[in-house]
């Protein structure tokens, strides 16, 4: 089908903080975590230096924004106090605040949303979807994106027995939910995404259904994010450890690119862009 008869993408733009991003092309989020317990990084960036040399470097690479974490949501990790969380995240974030690309706070802890907000967090990225008490409150009166994600139970259990009678379906109308409770509370839909939360809750047969079905969440009318990058699931899959895992993450990547995802959240971010470059040159992503 020639370009003038392509239906106009339901969320050609998010409105992210000082930014108003583009989302006719998959944008790259760079991993940035300042937690020493990460399943891959973890303590790989010790001082705040350090992190913000990483991000630079994850620009240069290609990053069209980044996710700054303080707090580790691995499956099994202990959660950290709201001290030691803003303790590891804002000098990082502050030496970022005049950076060319957006810079998101990956928490569940509204008093951390607030504090970044305060200090030019352009997105709040929240595994708990604004569930915990006060969260929407936080976001809600002020100009930054907001990142809806599936979990099911808790870091520390989530994926001891993970269940679902149709976990496609189960997913999708909880974050329909969560759209809902955004927009009740006036954040508009310009500001919202969602994450289907690959790995959290999930067996790997949950995780490819979703995979397979993302383009079901595409329907709900906001942008989706696809966080695989070197996840157990691709350990599972192809027998490799974490630090072997990039070309599976790429291929993963790219598949979620193809369902529809228009953010990727990834740690090999020159990888996903060149890998995103080859598809754009023949002809971009249908």
């Amino acid at each position: 089908m020639g370009s003038e008869g392509r239906l106009a993408p339901l969320f050609p733009m998010l409105v992210c903080g000082r930014f108003t991003l583009s989302l006719d092309r998959p944008l790259i989020m760079g991993i940035l975590n300042v937690t020493p317990d990460s399943f891959f990084d973890g303590g790989k960036l010790p001082t705040s230096q350090q992190a913000v040399e990483h991000a630079l470097y994850l620009i240069e690479q290609g990053a069209d924004m980044l996710d700054l974490g303080g707090e580790s949501t691995r499956p099994g990790a202990a959660p950290v106090s709201i001290e030691e969380e803003l303790r590891r995240v804002m000098p990082v974030l502050e030496a970022l605040q005049s950076s060319d690309v957006p810079v998101s706070i990956d928490t569940r802890k509204p008093q951390v949303m607030r504090v970044a907000i305060q200090f030019g967090a352009a997105m709040i990225n929240d595994v708990c979807a604004l569930q915990e008490e006060g969260a929407v409150d936080a976001v809600a009166d002020s100009n930054v994106a907001v990142c809806l994600m599936h979990m099911q139970g808790e870091p520390q259990s989530m994926q001891t027995k993970p269940s679902y009678m149709d976990v496609v379906g189960e997913v999708t109308a909880f974050l329909a939910q969560r759209i809902a409770a955004a927009e009740a509370r006036g954040i508009s839909r310009e500001r919202l995404i969602i994450d289907p939360g690959f790995g959290f809750g999930k067996a790997l047969e949950h995780n490819l259904a979703l995979l397979r079905h993302l383009d079901r969440l595409a329907t709900l009318g906001v942008p989706v994010l696809a966080g695989l990058s070197r996840k157990s699931m691709l350990g599972q899959i192809t027998g490799r450890g974490v630090s072997e895992r990039v070309h599976a993450s790429v291929a993963a990547a790219v598949l979620a690119a193809q369902k529809g995802a228009k953010i990727l959240r990834v740690h090999d971010v020159a990888a996903t862009r060149d890998a995103l470059s080859v598809i754009e040159a023949v002809g971009g992503i249908e």
